[in-house]
């Protein structure tokens, strides 16, 4: 009977998932259509109630860009090791002020235009790169999140311009390449930080691969009922993130005793956040030819994080950009980096290609755990 009843629930949850991914018009559009509770595929079990807040005070790290390259370095690999995020500021040769101001304004203007016009760019499939849909992982995941996407694949391959909505194109355009140059920045510091020459992840086709995301989270009904995004970890190499003033985003982080809590990590003006991915606390690239030395082998820290939703009245604009390795033939392989494994520190991970990596992320949901623990040996 319970296996009975289990399978006409999800018989039941599919029939709703499909139904409300047919209307075409996302989470907002259940707040258009006045919604005054969470429907049930987006309701998460106890959401918030597994690790404690942080106390008052606690903030993630500051990193400088305008510091002398090797204390900048210094306090980047510091951050990547303890934390796994950052706040980057004094940005500004490689950042235009207001310019990540402009590009939200724009992927909210698109979120927030008639039904209509945004149906008429929804849909899974990534053709030209590019998507606009709610919840990537919709039907895989065991509760919905609530928000809407605009998803662009920018790298290897270009994108098809014109199929990224009209309303935020010309800003999405022009974040890929002030976004690459901070991207280009950091990996130079971290690199540094492991005693690495700067361009070597830049060189190893790291800044190559790129995905964008542009988070739109509508306001909620029911904030205590489900989330944004659910805790995850982020599979690629390096994250580089812009958000308005809205607030939501929290960092785990695990203290010196071993105590685990979640950190807000607030909306500062003018700063960025960066976080380190999979990827790069996992391994280094090889192939046939040749020993590209690029990653950490634990030494920095993919960390979880999520999305919490808020009583604001008005909704969370986001865009961030996850950069991964463009070179991703069946011959070029992942695993730790040679120079820092020793007795004392054995590889913690498999070899695999960029292939099978990507394979088991497109076969999980966010809540699933984190992607890198599938190649630990």
């Amino acid at each position: 009977m319970a296996s009975s009843a289990a399978a006409a629930a999800a018989t039941d949850r599919a029939a709703l998932v499909k139904a409300f991914d047919e209307t075409r018009t996302g989470v907002r559009g259940l707040v258009e259509s006045g919604v005054s509770a969470v429907p049930n595929i987006f309701r998460h079990p106890d959401p918030y109630a597994s690790v404690p807040l942080a106390p008052a005070g606690v903030s993630i790290p500051v990193v400088d860009l305008s510091l002398p390259a090797p204390l900048a370095a210094e306090a980047a690999a510091g951050a990547a090791r303890h934390w796994g995020f950052f706040y980057l500021v004094n940005h500004h040769a490689l950042v235009p002020p207001g310019f990540t101001d402009g590009l939200l304004a724009a992927v909210r203007a698109f979120n927030e235009l008639p039904a209509a016009e945004r149906a008429a760019h929804y849909g899974r499939s990534v053709d030209g790169g590019v998507s606009y849909s709610s919840n990537v992982d919709l039907y895989r995941s065991g509760a919905a999140s609530w928000r809407d996407t605009i998803q662009v694949v920018l790298g290897p391959s270009r994108p098809d311009a014109e199929r990224i909505p009209a309303a935020c194109r010309a800003e999405v355009v022009g974040w890929d390449a002030h976004a690459t140059a901070v991207a280009r920045a950091v990996m130079a510091l971290l690199c540094e930080g492991l005693g690495l020459r700067g361009a070597t992840l830049e060189e190893a086709s790291c800044l190559e691969g790129k995905l964008m995301v542009c988070h739109y989270y509508p306001v909620c009904p029911e904030p205590e009922r489900t989330m944004g995004i659910v805790p995850h970890t982020d599979p690629g190499v390096l994250t580089v993130l812009a958000q308005d003033g809205v607030g939501g985003l929290q960092v785990k982080h695990t203290n010196e005793d071993g105590e685990s809590y979640w950190v807000d990590a607030k909306p500062v003006p003018g700063a960025l956040v960066i976080n380190v991915g999979d990827l790069l606390q996992a391994t280094s690239m090889r192939n046939k030819e040749q020993l590209v030395l690029i990653m950490s082998n634990d030494k920095y820290k993919s960390v979880e994080h999520r999305v919490v939703m808020n009583s604001h009245e008005e909704a969370r604009v986001s865009s961030a950009i996850f950069y991964n390795p463009g070179k991703r033939g069946d011959s070029v392989f992942y695993g730790p980096l040679p120079d820092l494994i020793s007795s004392g520190n054995p590889p913690k991970y498999r070899n695999f290609t960029m292939s099978e990596f990507l394979g088991a992320f497109f076969k999980r949901d966010l809540a699933s755990k984190a992607l890198i623990e599938h190649f630990k040996i």
